[in-house]
């Protein structure tokens, strides 16, 4: 008997610390600062979720950036490394104070290191409902193809 009540709380006792530890709510991690970098505005900087999905000719990037409008978003590649920055242009309606917040406002960075097999002129990007999506083509040589067999007789 005395076995099964402290099995029952080891049990109760994980169950309980996996409750307080499981989040299923979206957070944002906010980016440190790199030694020797200034920010050049006064705000929060956060990395942007991402998704990846690769195709035999190409890379699609989904880079969640909530509250950044198209034209507020620079995208950089410099060597093999894809930079993205987007900026929240965020104003509280007039005649209004904020009295509770659950959102944190501020800007996006993040960086991706990619193959070297990307054709650099054919990288497009669009942003929809907050969502950035950057498609990198792979150069034509690194495209995978079918390769015919010919019989010989």
């Amino acid at each position: 008997m005395f076995g099964k009540k402290r099995n029952q709380e080891e049990v109760n006792e994980r169950r309980q610390t996996m409750a307080e530890n499981t989040n299923l709510e979206p957070t944002k991690e906010e980016m440190e600062l790199t030694e020797g970098a200034e920010r050049t505005r006064p705000r929060r900087v956060f990395v942007p979720r991402a998704t990846i999905y690769e195709h035999n000719d190409a890379i699609t990037i989904l880079v969640d950036m909530p509250g950044v409008q198209a034209d507020n978003i620079d995208i950089v590649m410099e060597k093999n490394e894809l930079k993205i920055g987007g900026m929240v242009t965020h104003e509280a309606p007039e005649g209004y104070s904020l009295v509770y917040s659950e959102y944190s406002v501020g800007d996006y960075e993040r960086s991706f290191v990619l193959p070297r097999d990307i054709d650099r002129e054919k990288i497009e990007a669009s942003m929809k409902d907050g969502v950035l999506t950057v498609k990198l083509q792979r150069a034509e040589a690194y495209q995978a193809r079918k390769i015919d067999v010919k019989a010989i007789e």
